[in-house]
């Protein structure tokens, strides 16, 4: 609940410290002492909008800070973790003003964004009154407080979960089957694609292997034609050889002629044949070495060319087309198998959808029965309230159709004032008083069902009095028996049955005695029988008015 408000120049509040308790605290005063700025900046703290115009005349800035005790599983607290604000003491909800426009905002005292306190305000403080609709015209809001009183919650939240799985398996099913058309489109090309490369059959660095024994092949072949053009120097019919062997013979006969004389000649003739004949048997030997096969280089070239032609064909490069032969052959795979996936997507999406279909049906059937009811808990508060002749209605449309997370149900408060007439909703059909009293009443008989822990009314006892004034004020203690109640009223039986009144008034502001401020001040039980004779009297108090003042606060005890 909220346990303090702390207000800095806001407006007419020149600085204000309010601490607050459990159960029903009404605020009263004058017309114009300041209730609704009292209000104004409780809903700053939790995140309502700002505007420079709020601050105080003079002031650079306005300040207000809400504090709050909550249980530790509370929501907001929740909230507040999933955005790291990790805190198990009070909740602190700071908003500073500046009177040029611009804002801050503080949440346990680290900054934040007003959209978080927004949020965690949502969870914390519900004010109603004649002119306030956030509860009434909304109706997401509407099926909430339906599912909170019917205690459907958890099927509620069953039910979103059925529609998520469903909603996701068939997005998986639409992207499925766009893969699938797309490459059934391209089917023809991916089969006549795979087939070539299947046939080419490329291997990882098998172009650069390729490259280098044609380059070696195209060398050995120039090196061999000169090789061999030697060999046939040396041992074709132009040999020299031979005619060297004859002439070497003729002349070691004529050695013994001639001694001493053709000794040296006929040795180096004999070592240049000797020569001779090695280097020719070493050029036989590098021509076998040399040997290739034409046709062997003629087969590189063409399958390097092969390999060189595919990779243009197909945008990649040659070391990449062993995997885009692998990806075209898993494409062509998902093709084969699109049909048999597809089935299997669309039976999974049928059975989620039969599943959300079943939950949705079930929460429909337990939310009709769940509204007779709170048309009949409502209906039940409104004679006392002068609505006897009224019609609470929860109008209630099921179409399997339009499913959404929420159900196949769309759920709307109407009314009907006055027999004959047509029901409609809440804030169109219903006056002001009327529709405070519509709220009231629904309120009461959500109790502490689907509320925030802390509710304020804003004058919604506006253009009532006596018996439905008093009815107003017995149904506010009952909710305060739940949930901390705060109701700025001019209803006197309202205020006899208040835990905690604050007055509140104007008065000279302590730094300049030229301009007024607001003042609250809780008032002790002297002091609130005269606020309550005041407000059945008048501006002159009678001791009548005092007399039945205490009646009041007595019948209220």
């Amino acid at each position: 609940m909220l346990v303090h408000l702390s207000i800095r120049d806001i407006v007419l509040i020149e600085r204000l410290d309010l601490s607050l308790t459990g159960g029903l605290s009404v605020l009263t005063g004058e017309t114009g002492a300041g209730k609704s700025i009292l209000l104004d900046a409780l809903s700053l703290a939790l995140g309502g909008r700002g505007d420079g115009g709020l601050v105080r005349h003079g002031a650079k800035q306005g300040e207000v800070t809400a504090v709050f005790d909550l249980a530790g599983d509370h929501p907001a607290r929740r909230v507040l973790a999933e955005n790291g604000f990790e805190d198990d003491g009070d909740v602190i909800l700071r908003r500073v003003q500046s009177a040029d426009g611009r804002t801050r905002v503080f949440i346990n005292d680290r900054p934040s964004s007003v959209s978080l306190m927004r949020d965690v305000g949502a969870g914390l403080v519900e004010i109603h009154g004649q002119h306030d609709d956030r509860a009434l015209v909304d109706p997401e809001a509407h099926r909430s407080l339906l599912d909170a009183f019917g205690g459907l919650q958890a099927e509620a939240a069953a039910t979103a979960r059925a529609h998520a799985d469903w909603k996701s398996a068939e997005a998986e099913l639409r992207r499925h089957r766009a893969k699938v058309e797309a490459a059934a489109r391209e089917a023809d090309y991916l089969r006549a694609s795979v087939e070539e490369l299947s046939d080419l059959a490329p291997i990882a660095g098998e172009e650069e292997e390729l490259a280098a024994r044609r380059q070696v092949m195209m060398r050995s072949e120039k090196i061999a034609t000169d090789v061999a053009e030697a060999h046939e120097q040396l041992a074709g019919t132009t040999s020299p050889i031979p005619g060297l062997a004859g002439l070497l013979k003729r002349l070691d006969r004529k050695r013994d002629e001639l001694p001493g004389l053709l000794d040296e000649p006929i040795e180096r003739l004999d070592a240049a044949l000797d020569a001779l004949s090695d280097a020719q048997m070493g050029l036989q030997s590098a021509l076998r070495s040399l040997e290739f096969d034409p046709r062997a280089l003629e087969e590189t070239e063409e399958r390097l060319f092969a390999l060189r032609a595919a990779g243009r064909k197909f945008a990649v490069p040659v070391d990449d087309l062993p995997e885009l032969t692998a990806r075209m052959i898993g494409d062509l795979a998902e093709v084969d198998a699109g049909e048999e996936a597809l089935g299997r997507l669309e039976a999974e999406v049928g059975r989620l959808r039969q599943a959300f279909d079943a939950l949705a049906r079930d929460l429909s059937e337990k939310r009709k029965t769940a509204a007779r009811l709170l048309e009949g808990a409502v209906m039940a508060e409104l004679p006392d309230m002068k609505l006897e002749r009224a019609a609470f209605i929860v109008e209630m449309t099921s179409d399997p159709e339009t499913p959404s997370a929420a159900g196949i149900d769309t759920v709307e408060f109407f009314v009907r004032t006055n027999p004959g007439t047509r029901a409609g909703p809440m804030m169109k059909v219903a006056s002001g008083g009327e529709l405070s009293r519509f709220l009231l009443a629904l309120k009461v008989a959500l109790a502490d069902r689907g509320s925030a822990p802390t509710l304020v009314f804003d004058e919604i006892d506006t253009g009532v009095g006596g018996a439905v004034a008093d009815a107003i004020g017995r149904r506010l203690a009952r909710l305060a028996a739940g949930v901390q109640v705060l109701s700025v009223t001019h209803a006197p039986q309202v205020a006899a049955r208040a835990s905690t009144h604050l007055l509140i008034s104007k008065s000279e502001a302590e730094a300049d005695g030229e301009r007024l401020a607001t003042r609250v001040a809780v008032i002790a039980e002297e002091g609130r029988r005269e606020e309550i004779a005041r407000m059945l009297a008048g501006d002159v108090v009678t001791d009548e008015a005092r007399a039945a003042a205490s009646r009041l606060i007595g019948a209220g005890a």
